[in-house]
Parts: structure tokens; sequence; C-alpha cells
């Protein structure tokens, strides 16, 4: 714990690995297989426990518990871990859990992303850069997030669902299929309301581009998404269309949101 600012009253195991410069706060407590990065900032009250890594300059805020056991029956105290990347910020009251062993054992969070007040990650998610979850909203487990992603305040992601780069999720939506990159998806059963204008324009996306997405998103709206998908793959539609392409015939258990009749 060289360099390290630790409060009196935080508790933690000797066995665990505090990196330099890290701020540990007030009531904090670490278990033994905690390694916290350099420059991690614990605020006050928070419990990480488990196997749990947790990035470079991180911040985590009150009351968040880090690493717990999989909120699922079938787990029975095998070996598994939680990978927190760098740069995140962790607001109040927020969960995330460990993996599973028919999960792959590891739940892994990305760099850059947002975890607001409330939010919960499950065991076997798969999260990655610079995602948003807004207040109280929940992501069961075996979901993948890719980049970018963004779930509005009250949202629920089912299990096993996958949610393509760039997407958002509006407010109090239940998403219960995968969501195509880029996607709009909102209402108490989601369904697909078009494109992420607004996360594409400030990632830059031309004119031309948009207009292909939107193109491709009218023609998948005309039957099974994997077929369609299959006809259109082989012809040139530049980047971020083949890159939702490519995302519709990847693997996955779940069905996906049609858009909006």
């Amino acid at each position: 714990m060289a360099d390290a600012r630790v409060h009196p009253s935080a508790v933690i195991d000797p066995a665990a690995v505090i990196g330099a410069d890290c701020e540990i706060g007030p009531f904090c407590v670490l278990g033994p297989e905690v390694r916290l990065g350099r420059g991690v900032v614990l605020k006050s009250h928070v419990v990480i426990a488990g196997d749990t890594a947790i990035g470079d300059e991180t911040v985590v805020f009150p009351f968040a518990s880090i690493g717990e056991v999989p909120q699922d029956l079938k787990f029975r105290g095998e070996k598994v871990r939680l990978e927190i990347g760098a740069r995140n910020r962790i607001r109040e009251y927020v969960t995330m859990n460990p993996g599973t062993e028919g999960g792959g054992g590891v739940t892994r969070v990305g760099d850059d992303g947002l975890f607001m007040a409330g939010s919960h990650v499950a065991h076997d998610c798969q999260i990655g850069d610079r995602v948003i979850l807004v207040n109280n909203a929940s992501v069961a487990g075996h979901c993948h997030l890719e980049d970018d992603v963004i779930i509005g305040g009250l949202s629920g992601v089912h299990q096993w669902v996958r949610i393509g780069r760039g997407a958002m999720i509006g407010a109090v939506t239940m998403v219960t299929a995968d969501v195509i990159p880029f996607g709009l998806v909102q209402g108490p059963r989601g369904h697909l309301d078009g494109l992420n204008l607004v996360g594409l324009k400030r990632r830059g996306a031309s004119r031309e581009e948009i207009h292909a997405l939107r193109d491709m998103l009218g023609k998948l709206g005309h039957g099974s998404f994997r077929d369609t998908a299959r006809h259109m793959v082989d012809q040139d539609h530049g980047p971020m269309v083949r890159e939702v392409l490519d995302f519709i015939l990847g693997p996955s258990d779940r069905s996906f949101l049609a858009p909006h009749p």
C-alpha cells in the first residue's frame, strides 16, 4: 500500500493489493483477493469482495458493492472473478457480481464507463468500453454489451441478450432480445425504433453512412433479420452496415428486436 491514502476506519485484508496513489475512504471493506490499480479512489462505505481487479483511476462512490457472490441459485462457491477496467465511474449503490462456472467464470467491465446510482451488472456479463448505465438500470446474467452502449434509467436487459456497439436503450424499457449496433430501442416491451442518430452524429458518422444504415434497417423490416442479412452480406454497403450485418449473423441465444410496426 505504498503511497496510498487509507482512512483509519477502513478494513483491508493484509493480502489485498493496493496500487500507488489510491485513496480509500472511511468504512471501506476490502477482501483478500482484491487488487486495485494505480490511483483508484473509494469514496467511503465501499465493499469489494471476491477475486476482483479494478483498473487505474476508477472511482467508486459510497455504498457500492463490488464482487460479492453472484445472484444465481446454481452458484456453489466455485472460483470466479470480476475484472473492471480503467477510469470507470461507479456511483452510489451500484452492484457488480463475478462470473459463474456455467458462464465462463468471469464478469468483465471495460474502460471509461459510467454506472449511475443503483445500476446492476450481473454474473458473466461482458461490458465494453464507454458504456453508460443510467440510474437503476439492470443488466441480467450472461449479457454482452459492446462499446458505447447506453442503457436508460429504470430499464432491464434480459439474460443472454447482446446489444451492439453504439445502441441506445430508452428509459423504462424491457429488452428481451438482441439489439443491432446503432439501434434505438424504447417502450415498456422494447421494440427497435430506428437508429441512435444522436450517438452516430457524436461519433462522426457521415450523412452517407447514416443513409446507408437507414436503408439497411428498412430492408431488415421485411422478414427474418438473419435471412435478409444473409442476402445483403456480400454486397458493398460500407463498414457500418457491414458491422450490423456481421452482428446479426453472429452466434446468439436470442432473437432480434424487430422495428416498430
